[in-house]
C-alpha cells in the first residue's frame, strides 16, 4: 500500500515546487514528454511480451475500449448540445474515457486480489487501456485539437508516436515468444516505474485550486461520467447482459471505475485540449476515487 501513500506524496512535491519562487513550472512540459516518449514505450516491452492470449482475457481487455468509445458518443452528444468547444469536449473525452488502471490500478487491485488479480489488471491496462490511449487517444487528441487534420496527417502522428511503434515491437516479440534478457527487462522495469512519480509531480506542478474557476462544473460531469457512470456500465454489460460471474470480471469493474489516466490528462494538456481542467481531473479524481472505489468494491462482491 505504500504506492497509494506515493501517489500523494509526489502530487505534494509537485504543488511545493509550484510555490517556490523563481522555480521554472514549465519544466512539468518537459516531464510530460519522459512520460509519454520513453517511461510509457518500456512499460509496453516489458509487460506486453509476457501476455499468454486467450478468449477469456477479451472480457478485462474490452474494458477501455468500451468506456473510451461510449465517453466519445456521451461527450459528443453533450458538446454539440449544449454548444460547447472542440477543445472541451475533446479534453473530456480523453479524460474520462480512459482510467488509471496502473499506476493507481495496479497497487489496488493486488492489496485487494492479490498476485493473480495483478495479472488481470495487467490485462485491462495493456492490450486495453495502453492500446486505446496510443490509437483513438491520438486520433480524439488530433481531431479536437486542430481544424480538420487530413486521414494522413492522423495515421502519421499515431505511427511516429513512440508508445504505439514499441507496441507493435512488443506485440511481435508476443507472437514469437522473444523476449528481453534478464538485465534488459529490469532496466525497462524501472524506466517504467518513472511514469507515477514523473507525472504525478507534472500534475502537482499544474494543479491549481480556485474557488471561482469556470472548470468546476465540467470537472463535475466528467467525475461523474469516470468514477459512476463507467463502471456502472461495465457492470451491467458484463454482469447483467452476458452474466459473467467470475473473479476476473470483479477486478475488470473495479479497473473500470479508477480515477482518469495520467497519460491520457497529459495528452490532453500537451494538445492544448484545456491543460488545467486536464490537471483537474487526475488530482481531484484520485482523492474522490478512493471514495468511489470503496463503493464499486462492496457491490462486486455481489457478482
Amino acid at each position: 500500500m505504500i504506492n497509494l501513500v506515493l501517489i500523494f506524496v509526489y502530487l505534494g512535491i509537485g504543488l511545493l515546487f509550484q510555490n517556490i519562487k523563481g522555480f521554472p513550472v514549465r519544466i512539468y512540459q518537459v516531464l510530460n514528454k519522459i512520460v509519454i516518449n520513453v517511461c510509457l514505450p518500456a512499460l509496453a516491452l516489458y509487460y506486453i511480451p509476457k501476455i499468454h492470449w486467450s478468449t477469456e482475457l477479451l472480457f478485462p481487455i474490452g474494458v477501455a475500449w468500451i468506456a473510451f468509445g461510449c465517453s466519445y458518443l456521451f461527450f459528443s452528444f453533450l458538446g454539440k448540445k449544449l454548444g460547447w468547444s472542440k477543445k472541451l469536449t475533446g479534453c473530456l473525452i480523453l479524460t474520462t474515457g480512459l482510467g488509471n488502471t496502473s499506476f493507481l490500478g495496479f497497487p489496488i487491485i493486488e492489496a485487494l486480489y492479490g498476485q493473480d488479480g495483478l495479472k488481470t489488471a495487467i490485462l485491462v491496462d495493456q492490450p486495453g487501456t495502453f492500446v486505446v490511449l496510443s490509437t483513438l487517444g491520438i486520433v480524439v487528441a488530433t481531431l479536437f485539437s486542430a481544424g480538420n487534420p487530413e486521414p494522413k496527417q492522423i495515421a502519421k502522428k499515431i505511427l511516429l508516436f513512440p508508445p504505439f511503434i514499441t507496441f507493435l515491437l512488443a506485440c511481435l516479440m508476443n507472437v514469437f515468444h522473444i523476449e528481453f534478457i534478464s538485465t534488459l527487462q529490469f532496466l525497462l522495469q524501472k524506466v517504467g516505474s518513472g511514469v507515477t512519480p514523473l507525472a504525478l509531480i507534472s500534475v502537482g506542478l499544474q494543479l491549481k485550486f480556485e474557488k471561482n474557476s469556470k472548470h468546476w462544473p465540467f470537472l463535475a460531469i466528467g467525475l461523474l461520467y469516470k468514477l459512476i457512470l463507467t463502471p456502472a456500465l461495465i457492470f451491467f454489460i458484463y454482469v447483467v447482459m452476458l452474466q459473467q460471474h467470475s473473479t476476473s470480471i470483479q477486478i475488470a469493474v473495479m479497473e473500470a471505475a479508477m480515477a482518469p489516466m495520467i497519460t491520457a490528462c497529459i495528452l490532453s494538456a500537451t494538445h492544448g485540449l484545456k491543460p488545467r481542467l486536464s490537471s483537474m481531473m487526475i488530482g481531484f479524481g484520485i482523492l474522490i476515487s478512493f471514495i468511489t472505489l470503496t463503493f464499486w468494491y462492496f457491490m462486486v462482491q455481489f457478482i
